[in-house]
């Protein structure tokens, strides 16, 4: 009996090791049919094609009004009136300051007095010499006695004259003291205040304030002596602002013909469009000047992504079976609308993913949903 139950609980066991092997073998066959329908992260691609790429070189510009008026006093005094602010639109003529006019009024009046004087000594005089002149031909007075009465005419006749051209200078004196827009335009900044002392004798610090006429602005680019031999008429500018959007395109239209010997350059100009809310006078802003276009490779925006500096994208490749995403270093050139160029890293015909980058790491599978 003993016997007969040894062999029932053996038996047992190697059925039981039996079933556990048959298990395992069934688990491990499953394996690769479950790695055949593996399915991958699906993506859009798009197609790396050669584009015509402007090479170019950026510099800073200044834009310039080729119409500006630095405001300076004519006459010494102490400023009464400041009737503009920063920024007003003026035309021309329009008062901007005045500077006390008290004393050179009474000079004027002054003048206007002594004119008025002269005035009436050579009126009188004038009567008196065609009295005498009548006289002389009725034969009752002398030549000599005629002579005289003209000559004394003459000398009023001058101090008259002299009398009214000194009190037309007072007078455009006295306008000086009025400070007038000399054409239309903005006024610049004001760094003066009323009751300042000004004078013409404090140059730099006695600029009252600034004109710059709205229109006719030039952009003015210093290029490198090393460039000279590229620099010409007609060149392709593209103005940028600090974040790189494009304000404005433009075309060299002035080169100079001598460098500058402080900044080592050669100064071109390019006209710019008047728009007061994008640019204005002095204000610096990005030039690049573009010296040729060539063909490049170029991918869109999204397909580019960042790490530790370095600029890579995933390129979709064929291996095996499976479609995987390749992590690819590339060298960016500059932008060209929606895309970048690139220097280095692709080829015409790759197939880069443009979607869910983010998701994806070097070696991963992917499903493509177009491109």
């Amino acid at each position: 009996m003993r016997n007969s139950a040894l062999r029932g609980i053996q038996l047992a066991g190697c059925l039981i090791l039996i079933g556990t092997a048959v298990t395992g073998c069934e688990k491990k066959a499953a394996g690769p049919a479950a790695g055949a329908g593996m399915q991958g992260l699906p993506v859009q691609t798009a197609v790396v094609a050669l584009a015509p790429v402007p090479q170019s070189s950026e510099y800073v510009a200044t834009i310039k009004s080729r119409r500006s008026a630095t405001i300076m006093p004519q006459v010494s005094g102490m400023l009464t009136q400041i009737l503009v602010h920063s920024g007003d639109q003026v035309k021309t003529g329009q008062m901007l300051m005045e500077i006390d006019p008290r004393q050179q009024q009474a000079a004027v009046e002054a003048q206007r007095a002594t004119e008025r004087q002269k005035k009436a000594l050579f009126d009188y005089n004038k009567v008196e010499v065609d009295r005498q002149q009548k006289l002389f031909e009725a034969g009752v007075t002398s030549r000599d006695a005629y002579e005289q009465e003209r000559q004394v005419y003459e000398n009023t006749k001058a101090d008259y004259e002299s009398a009214a051209k000194s009190r037309e200078t007072q007078e455009q004196l006295l306008d000086y003291y009025t400070i007038k827009a000399p054409f239309d335009g903005v006024v610049g900044d004001i760094p003066v205040h009323v009751g300042d002392y000004v004078s013409p004798a404090s140059s730099a610090t006695g600029m009252l304030t600034t004109v710059d006429e709205g229109k006719d602005l030039e952009a003015y680019i210093y290029v490198p002596t090393e460039r000279a031999g590229q620099v010409k008429m007609g060149l392709a500018v593209n103005l940028m602002d600090n974040s790189g959007n494009l304000l404005e395109k433009t075309r060299i239209n002035f080169v100079s013909a001598q460098v500058d010997s402080t900044l080592q350059g050669i100064l071109v100009k390019a006209p710019v469009n008047p728009t007061p809310e994008i640019l204005r006078n002095a204000q610096m802003v990005k030039a690049h000047v573009i010296w040729t276009t060539k063909p490049m490779a170029v991918v869109p925006v999204l397909a580019v992504t960042r790490l530790g500096g370095q600029s890579f994208v995933f390129v979709a490749r064929q291996q095996g079976e499976h479609v995987m995403a390749m992590q690819t270093a590339v060298t960016l050139g500059d932008t060209v609308g929606n895309t970048y160029s690139i220097t280095s890293g692709l080829n015409p015909g790759d197939k880069v993913i443009v979607s869910g980058t983010q998701f994806l790491v070097n070696g991963m599978p992917v499903m493509l949903m177009g491109g």
